[in-house]
């Protein structure tokens, strides 16, 4: 990244990183030098020593209380003794996050510029000192819309819209933000439109995707990981929001904590810092490097949030939850797909189990690389003269980009159009892989365009001047592209050999048992219990937790042996070990208390998080009482701060209904579905969660005591009938929205097949025969939807004889 300074700021907005230890001289307090000097029977040497002793003593047994808990104070506060960092820092991407729209911050150009996209011309011009953006809004109409915030610097500036905002809200307060797909390139000078991935045809105003949708809120998508000590503000019961931050960007204190104790300490007349509080920071040198990683991954990793509240310095599993390596997500060998944002690919490298940190190539403040080129790399790989940076290594002319040691070992995917970022898993290139099992490879990002020449015409209009990750896209519906991949795939393996003979590294790779599952192969099962297993120090942990998580969606009850095994190695990676608790609910359920109760007080919160909703999915909760009980309660009450992070997002209050009715709290569950279905009115989901459940208390009256209390809340009069309508109604609300994510997502199983059941309910058994047809086809090793179409066959068959 490059620290551009487009935006000059003021000295007083300093480095994101005020825990470099300040350096002051420390002097014995005056007090006790006056002491010494007057006093008539300290006079002597001994004395003397042994009156500094027992001030030295005081001094230091003077500490801050061991719960003094420290606020934000803003980065004028750390100017003064870090005057070199706040330099560094100023005009970096993280000081030029976000700002407000103002004529030195505003990059694009607003001078009645003019875009043309999906049939529509949108126009950016001036009104006065105001920045407007003419363009279609959430009823379909074009209107004129004022720029509140710019976002980002390079190499694309986004812009911001407040919606919203409550009539009595603070300056300091901000409503709903939106963030207008109308972009700046930054490179070329350009508007551009930013699509989605994978959506060719033009947005709906009610889609999510549309700039005004969920999707494309500030609050929701972007907020946490811009600004300083965020705080959302989202009032449930009137949808809006008061969200605040103690600074616009990302600050001094988002790296290392906040800064009042270190103030106080730095400050205070002492020989010491703190025996309880160190700097008052985020310890974040040390020779762990696990801390600072822990800080940079808070923002860097695409991950679920346990506690909004994270300071730097505290343990990231405590605070998230690092999504695995999804097929939509990561290629089956870990290499980036889509947005990852570096962590969980650096997990995967040898450089992570080597020690290496985001400071040993990076600036932390200006947040440049440290040195240019190939000294990025040689500067650590200092091994025999001409071992790395030489044609007999690379086997490329000196000077060109396959002498770049990041194009082989860290190969880019462009993001958002025209944001080019690195894959951090640092591997070597396995075109050989690429010939077995598939997987790309960086030899081939380059040379496959040697092969666009033979491609049939329509290819190649479709792939002139494409992207690698364009090309491996096509080829999933294109065999001609497919072909010609694989193509570049077998030249670039027979080159690797030819230049490295004997001495070449094919190790074993986890893809292969990854793969081998994903494939329904005959030793698929095996080899991903194998690798879930494997301790070998190489193998990254989020390779062996998506194994694990894999075999259990598969209904595979083998799983439960291996999460065993390894919840008894109290030394394992937190996520591996609350992967291990989370699947172990497939398990009977008295041996999933067993294996779980213990985790309720794991060290990590994750841990203790999925262990909790473990035993909730697993229907072991229900045989507990007492004491029992009363432990999972209690991290259950964890497990809802964690869903209530995202209170404005409609998944968040069905996940916590759906917890509410496993634990037979049908009220509580009600209530959150009904909320779910208020925030986002669109969203599938909550309408058929809630009918099931309404459905199923009313046919648990008579045998269930907490369904006729609901029951009689709800419908005292009517014994039910009142739930049976209202069930029907959310329904047929919810069909035309299962109907529009199945088109919209045609190979998605899940999707498919959630609709077919929607459909038979309904009566359409024709309709739904085929949506569970094509669910048992896009999944053939899920069990569920070939049992399903099985038995809509029987009950067509049976109505067929009738």
């Amino acid at each position: 990244m490059s620290g551009s300074t487009a935006h000059p700021r003021d000295l007083s907005r300093t480095d994101d990183r005020a825990a470099a230890p300040v350096t002051k001289s420390r002097s014995v307090p005056a007090s006790i030098v006056t002491f010494l000097a007057h006093h008539p029977v300290w006079g002597g040497v001994a004395g003397c020593v042994a009156l500094l002793t027992a001030g030295v003593t005081w001094d230091y047994s003077r500490g801050l209380p061991v719960d003094a808990q420290a606020t934000f104070v803003g980065r004028q506060a750390c100017v003064e003794c870090h005057r070199e960092e706040s330099e560094a820092f100023r005009g970096s991407h993280h000081d030029l996050a976000m700002d407000h729209a103002r004529p030195e911050t505003v990059l694009g150009d607003f001078k009645d510029a003019i875009l043309e996209h999906d049939g529509m011309t949108s126009r950016m011009f001036r009104d006065g000192e105001r920045f407007m953006v003419h363009t279609e809004g959430p009823d379909g109409e074009m209107r004129d819309y004022e720029v509140a915030y710019v976002f980002g610097v390079h190499p694309l500036q986004q812009y911001m819209v407040e919606f919203d905002r409550p009539a009595d809200a603070t300056p300091n307060e901000i409503g709903r933000l939106q963030v207008l797909r109308i972009s700046w390139d930054c490179e070329k000078n350009e508007w551009f439109y930013l699509r989605p991935p994978d959506v060719a045809d033009k947005l709906q105003p009610d889609d999510p995707l549309h700039w005004t949708g969920t999707a494309q809120r500030w609050q929701t998508m972007c907020a946490d990981c811009h600004s300083t000590n965020l705080n959302r503000n989202f009032d449930v019961a009137h949808n809006e929001y008061r969200t605040t931050f103690t600074e616009i960007d990302v600050s001094c204190e988002s790296c290392h904590g906040p800064a009042s104790l270190h103030l106080e300490l730095a400050s205070r007349k002492s020989l010491f810092w703190d025996r309880n509080h160190g700097y008052g920071l985020a310890k974040l040198k040390g020779d762990d490097p696990q801390p600072q990683l822990d800080a940079c991954a808070a923002c860097h990793s695409r991950r679920g949030v346990l506690d909004e509240a994270f300071l730097a310095g505290e343990p990231f599993c405590n605070n998230f939850h690092l999504e695995l390596l999804r097929e939509d997500t990561y290629h089956a060998d870990g290499q980036i797909k889509d947005e990852v944002y570096v962590y969980g690919s650096f997990i995967q490298s040898k450089m992570y189990h080597k020690g290496i940190r985001c400071t040993d190539c990076h600036d932390p403040h200006s947040l440049n690389l440290k040195a240019e080129g190939n000294q990025v790399c040689t500067s650590c790989h200092q091994h025999a003269a001409g071992k790395y940076d030489v044609p007999s290594h690379h086997h490329h002319p000196v000077g060109t980009a396959g002498a770049q040691c990041v194009n082989c070992h860290m190969p880019h995917t462009t993001y958002m159009e025209v944001d080019a970022r690195r894959d951090h898993s640092l591997r070597v290139p396995r075109p050989d892989l690429s010939v077995s099992i598939g997987t790309p490879n960086a030899c081939s990002s380059c040379h496959v365009q040697d092969q666009w020449k033979n491609l049939p015409q329509a290819a190649q209009d479709k792939l002139e001047g494409a992207k690698y990750a364009d090309w491996l896209l096509a080829a999933e519906e294109n065999v001609d592209i497919a072909n010609a991949i694989q193509e570049s795939n077998r030249w670039c393996d027979e080159a690797c050999e030819k230049w490295y003979g004997e001495d070449r590294k094919q190790p074993r790779h986890f893809a292969e048992a990854l793969v081998a599952l994903r494939s329904g192969n005959t030793n698929g099962v095996a080899d991903a219990l194998a690798l879930s297993l494997r301790q070998d120090g190489v193998t990254p942990a989020i390779a062996r937790a998506t194994a694990l998580d894999e075999l259990a969606l598969r209904g595979e009850r083998r799983v439960v042996t291996a999460a065993k095994e390894i919840l008894e190695r109290p030394k394992e990676d937190p996520l591996l070990r609350a992967t291990a608790a989370r699947v172990v609910s497939v398990a009977e359920p008295n041996r999933s208390l067993t294996l779980l109760e213990p985790l309720l007080n794991d060290s990590s919160r994750l841990v203790r998080s999925q262990a909790a909703q473990a035993i909730v999915r697993s229907g072991g909760y229900q045989s507990l009482s007492g004491s029992r009980k009363d432990a999972v309660d209690a991290v259950l009450e964890g497990v809802k701060e964690e869903w209530m992070v995202a209170s404005d997002r409609a998944g968040s209050h069905m996940g916590w209904a759906m917890l509410c009715e496993q634990r037979g709290r049908f009220g509580e569950a009600i209530q959150s579905y009904q909320t779910a279905i208020q925030l986002e009115p669109t969203t599938t989901g909550p309408r058929t969660n809630l009918a099931a459940l309404l459905e199923r208390l009313v046919e648990q009256q008579q045998q269930s005591r907490p369904a006729r209390e609901v029951i009689e809340k709800l419908d005292a009069a009517g014994g039910g009938r009142a739930l049976v309508e209202w069930a029907s109604k959310l329904r047929q609300d919810e069909l035309p929205l299962l109907g529009r994510d199945a088109d919209l997502v045609p190979d998605n199983a899940d999707v498919q097949y959630r609709y077919g059941l929607a459909l038979y309910l309904s009566g359409d058994w024709k309709e739904a025969r085929a949506r569970l047809q094509r669910a048992a086809e896009l999944a053939p090793e899920v069990q569920q939807f070939s049992m399903a179409l099985r038995l809509l066959d029987e009950r067509i068959d049976s109505s067929d004889k009738d």
